[in-house]
Order: C-alpha cells, then sequence, then structure tokens
C-alpha cells in the first residue's frame, strides 16, 4: 500500500519552492514518489456500544444451569417473536443494531484497512520502500531517459538506481515510468532521496532533471545499561506503534562472556522443539513501553586474574530485530558499550575460594589472591582483619597469628594464600575487613568487600 508523498516532508523555502516549480516548468518530466507502507486496522467505534442479550435479559445461571437450551430458546423468542400478541411489548428490531451477533464483534474491527494519509515518521532500522512514478505531462514524447534514484546522507551517498547502461526509450505524452526502490535505514538524522533524469526532450534537446525528497529519521529504542557483576538492558519504545521484539541478543567483546538470566517457566510449561520454535515474541507497548533484559558477564581471565585484552572498557553490543502491527520488520545493532569507568588499583586483594560450609569452632581456610598490577615491584604486605567499625563481636574471627606476611610481588604477578579462620557462630554470616598493609609505603588499603551468604553448622 502507498502512502502519497510528493516533495519533502520538511516543505521547502518559499524562493526554494518558487525555483523548483520554475525548474518544473521547463521540463516535460517530473517525478512523485510515494512511501510504501502497510494499511493499518480501521476499529469501529459503534462496536464499543454493543452487548450480548445474554448478558441483559438472563440471569447469571441460566446457561450453566440443568437445561441451557431453553434460556437460549426463551432469548430468541423475546427478541425475534413469531406471534406479535404474545411478544414482549417494545420494539426490538431498531434495538438489533446494539447486539453482538457474533463473538469476534467484540474485538471492534469490521475487516476494513485504512491507508496511511501522510508520509509518516521514518525510524532506525527500518527499510524504507518507496514507489516512484516519472510522468511525462507535455505534449511531446521524452526519449531516452536514464533514470537515477540515490539516498544522501551526512556521512554518504547510495545509489538505490541506475538506468545508464539500458535507458527508457521513450515515455509518451500522459505517459509515466514507475519503478520501487528499496533502502535499510542504518543512520540517524536527515536524509534526502535524490532523483535525477536525463533525456531528450521533444525539440531533441538534452535536458536535466534533478528533484529532491527529503525525510529525517529517528531513533525507535534507548538502550540504557549499568554494569557491576551484571549487566541490565532497559529497552524503551520511542514510537508510536507496538514493537514485538523476537530477538535481543547481546554480543560480549572477545575478553568477555555472557548469560541471559530469565524468571522461571511455570512448571506447567511444557518444553519442547516446537515450543521454542513458536515462542511467543515480547511486547513493548508504544510511546515510551519498557523491559528490561538482564545478563551475566564473566570476565575470560587466567589464573592469575589478568584479562585477555587489558585497558579494554568495551563489553560488547547489542542485535535487535523486532516486528510492528501488521509484521513491518525492523533491525538494530548498538554501539559498543563500555564498561563504567574505575579507579585503578595498584595491587588488587580478593578472594578465591571459600568452604560452601563451615562448621563452628573448626578451622577453615579462606584461599586469596594477590595481584601487583604496576611494572615495579612492590611489597612486603601485612594481611590481617580490622576492627568492626560498630565494636560487635564478630562471628569469624582469624586463627593464628593475626597477621600474615606476604613477601614481596614482582611486576604483574600474582601470588596465592591461605587465611586460617575459625567461626564463633551458628547461621548465616559474613567475612568481613580483611585490610591489606604495605609495610614499606606506610600504606593501607580499602579492606576487602564482605564474602557472605555461606552456612555455619555445629
Amino acid at each position: 500500500m502507498a502512502s502519497p508523498y510528493a516533495g519533502g516532508v520538511q516543505p521547502p523555502s518559499p524562493a526554494a519552492a518558487v525555483q523548483q516549480q520554475q525548474q518544473q516548468q521547463n521540463h516535460s518530466l517530473a517525478f512523485r514518489v510515494m512511501r510504501l507502507s502497510r494499511p493499518s486496522l480501521q476499529p469501529d467505534l459503534a462496536a464499543l456500544l454493543r452487548f450480548d442479550p445474554r448478558d441483559v435479559f438472563l440471569p447469571e445461571d441460566a446457561l450453566t444451569g440443568c437445561d441451557p437450551s431453553a434460556a437460549a430458546k426463551f432469548l430468541d423468542g423475546l427478541l425475534h417473536p413469531a406471534d406479535s400478541a404474545t411478544a414482549v411489548p417494545g420494539d426490538f428490531t431498531f434495538r438489533d443494531r446494539f447486539l453482538l451477533r457474533d463473538p469476534a464483534d467484540a474485538l471492534a474491527l469490521p475487516g476494513l484497512l485504512v491507508l496511511p494519509q501522510s508520509f509518516g515518521a521514518i525510524y532506525l532500522g527500518e527499510t524504507f520502500c518507496s514507489y516512484i512514478s516519472i510522468n511525462n505531462s507535455s505534449s511531446f514524447e521524452a526519449r531516452d531517459v536514464v533514470i537515477k534514484a540515490e539516498i544522501q546522507t551526512e556521512r554518504q551517498r547510495i545509489l538505490l538506481l541506475d538506468t545508464s547502461k539500458s535507458p527508457v526509450e521513450s515515455i509518451r505524452s500522459g505517459g509515466r515510468y514507475d519503478f520501487i526502490v528499496e533502502h535499510d535505514v542504518k543512520e540517524l538524522g536527515a536524509h534526502t532521496l535524490v532523483c535525477t533524469a536525463l533525456y531528450n526532450d521533444g525539440d531533441g534537446e538534452r535536458k536535466y532533471l534533478p528533484q529532491f525528497f527529503k525525510f529525517s529519521v529517528s531513533n525507535p529504542l534507548s538502550v540504557k545499561t549499568k554494569d557491576i557483576t551484571y549487566l541490565e538492558a532497559c529497552i524503551e519504545n520511542h514510537t508510536k506503534s507496538n514493537l514485538y521484539m523476537d530477538q535481543v541478543d547481546f554480543e560480549p567483546a572477545q575478553q568477555w562472556s555472557a548469560t541471559r538470566l530469565e524468571a522461571d517457566e511455570h512448571p506447567s510449561a511444557v518444553k519442547s522443539t516446537i515450543g521454542d520454535l513458536c515462542k511467543q515474541p515480547i511486547l513493548i507497548r508504544a510511546g515510551g513501553g519498557i523491559y528490561n533484559y538482564l545478563y551475566q558477564l564473566r570476565s575470560s581471565s587466567d589464573e592469575a586474574g589478568q584479562t585477555k585484552s587489558e585497558g579494554s572498557s568495551i563489553l560488547g553490543k547489542f542485535q535487535i530485530t523486532w516486528r510492528m502491527n501488521l509484521g513491518e520488520p525492523g533491525r538494530l545493532q548498538t554501539q559498543n558499550i563500555h564498561s563504567t569507568p574505575t579507579a585503578s588499583k595498584d595491587v588488587d586483594l580478593r578472594a578465591v575460594k571459600v568452604p560452601p560450609i563451615i562448621y563452628v569452632e573448626r578451622a577453615f581456610l579462606v584461599n586469596l589472591c594477590l595481584t601487583n598490577q604496576t611494572d615495579k615491584t612492590v611489597g612486603p604486605f601485612e594481611v590481617f582483619l580490622a576492627p568492626s567499625m560498630s565494636g560487635e563481636d564478630r562471628a569469624v574471627l582469624v586463627n593464628g597469628p593475626q597477621k600474615l606476611i606476604l613477601p614481596l610481588v614482582e611486576a604483574f604477578e600474582s601470588i596465592k594464600f591461605d587465611l586460617s579462620m575459625v567461626a564463633t557462630q551458628l547461621g548465616v554470616q559474613k567475612i568481613s575487613r580483611i585490610t591489606m598493609y604495605a609495610v614499606q609505603e606506610k600504606k593501607y588499603y580499602e579492606p576487602l568487600p564482605d564474602i557472605e551468604h555461606f552456612e555455619l553448622l555445629k
């Protein structure tokens, strides 16, 4: 289906309009452009006032009682009496227009389709499809017509049609030549559809006709992300149409791996190959609808904790495909998503392994790793449990010497060590305030983040 479009979406200035009109008066040919777009469903507003007569004239349990057919016969006789003498007073023929004759009528869709009455908005990721007609409004025949159509953006020019190698032989007086062009929209901002024709007019003069049609491309979605241990993507619909998301895939960078986290399915849901193929798309409603996606990111690191791509903050990018109400496809690839910049540490202390089950008053080992992230030798260090800020008694204490001495650590090297600890209380506890002190520099480092969610057994 086509929506009328002659000229540009953005109206030209008065001077440009006069100049364009003078140019067209000197030419036998002229371009007309229509955007090919699908129609929309036209709801029947009168259907909103219709009702099912069973809801009005019958009690609630009439159709679920012992004899539902009797209730149906009574209702049919009431609305369509055979004998006027036994009919209920009142004329029901005029009121029939408010009755639902079919359950599908409640959808208020009479089956009519409405063609777009304007050029409409074009969004990034869509396929722009245009029906172009070049017509001869003069009394002479135009011969050897070379037609070109191209899209111009701020960055590039894309050729859509070129008949230089096989020109149109002739366009008779009152005739036209039609063609369709398509373009996958991959840039935001102003676009110009440039249509040109090179032809011989009735006097044999070679003439050149350029015409320009401008439109703007908007962003259909906004993707906002948060990354700590997890990456949360908030996708918001900026269009005036519902979007049905077929695919929202996160492609991690080389130094990352990603797993999408989804809510558990209902136990009654049956998993099958057919169910996976016929998976329902995710609906994001028009005008600001939002849907969140959550991904767990893991760095591809070696045993020393060094990432494969040092200094890179790129996490990856999203591949998004969707469809609109009548199946119009769209696709979008985001730019690279960067992690939130964090202050670099000269020395990094992290917990590598903690026993999943810990027994009260029994010693256990916490495996720690110290990494030198500088190009010089650092150390020695002291590792200890700093006093609690609140002054409360600790549930987990150091077993043995209260300070563990670590040797020098070479540039970009790591050392692993064990800290012996003991638990004094039952329940779910946490190990907190494991602190490191640089002896030569006389510098305290930030305590290790709390290690929690483990079980203490008797």
